[in-house]
């Protein structure tokens, strides 16, 4: 079996924190994805800073065939940037609804695309749930040198910015039972974590040093399990049963 893995995502998967010090994002070597290659598991990431759904299966088309062998696993992690709304629209005009970068149809059906595609390549798709958001510290981010009370008006209260994103977490849930996909799922660690203010940068939004380490705890304990077998099995499954991947 091919244990290779192919991680197409965002600032998350690439392991980018906002350093309270520095006042600036940088990555940590305490990502995810260090630990985990560290670990001796083939890890290849292709994600970037900023990345929607819709820009990084762009660039999976456009990557050479050969950069990926056939038999591995695409990691597709995507949803931080694309239900982020523009938030100085938002301050300027809180009567209007305000859509997120990927409207959440639009972000389904890519990410059926991108699951499609990744096998017509010859790669195993799995789909990965992101981390939740500190909805609190994500207000105070945006709010930064905007009208405060204008953004509160239009979301009803600060907590919605985390059902929000939750429906775009669903979204993916939905997307890899759609496609028969298992699911990566760094959300649910996150929200039984009883220190969940330490996993969380500043902005409410990247996870912390440690944030990074417990993704990578939590895909070690799964990349590392999975076998040929395993998949083979997750074939006799019904189709619309959602496969966790562990």
């Amino acid at each position: 079996m091919n244990c290779k893995y192919y991680l197409w995502g965002d600032s998350i998967g690439k392991g980018v924190v906002f350093d309270e010090q520095r006042g600036r994002y940088r990555m940590t070597p305490e990502r995810c994805e260090r630990i985990v290659s560290e670990q001796g598991i083939g890890l290849t990431s292709f994600a970037r800073f900023g990345e929607t759904v819709s820009m990084g299966i762009e660039e999976f088309r456009a990557e050479e065939p050969g950069s990926m062998e056939p038999g591995g696993t695409a990691l597709i992690q995507y949803g931080g940037n694309d239900c982020d709304l523009d938030w100085q629209a938002v301050s300027d005009r809180p009567d209007l609804f305000h859509d997120g970068k990927t409207p959440l149809p639009e972000f389904g059906r890519l990410l059926r695309s991108f699951a499609g595609e990744a096998r017509m390549r010859g790669l195993r798709p799995v789909l990965v749930l992101p981390p939740p958001l500190f909805s609190a510290r994500y207000f105070e981010w945006v709010s930064r040198g905007r009208d405060r009370e204008a953004i509160l008006r239009y979301l009803g209260d600060v907590e919605h910015i985390g059902r929000w994103h939750a429906l775009y977490v669903e979204a993916i849930r939905q997307a890899a039972a759609d496609t028969d996909s298992p699911v990566l799922d760094f959300y649910t660690p996150f929200l039984r974590a009883m220190n969940f203010p330490e996993l969380m940068c500043l902005d409410g939004i990247h996870p912390s040093a440690a944030g990074q380490k417990l993704m990578a705890e939590t895909a070690l304990k799964t990349l590392a399990r999975r076998t040929a077998s395993s998949y083979a099995d997750n074939k006799t499954a019904p189709r619309t049963a959602l496969k966790v991947f562990a």
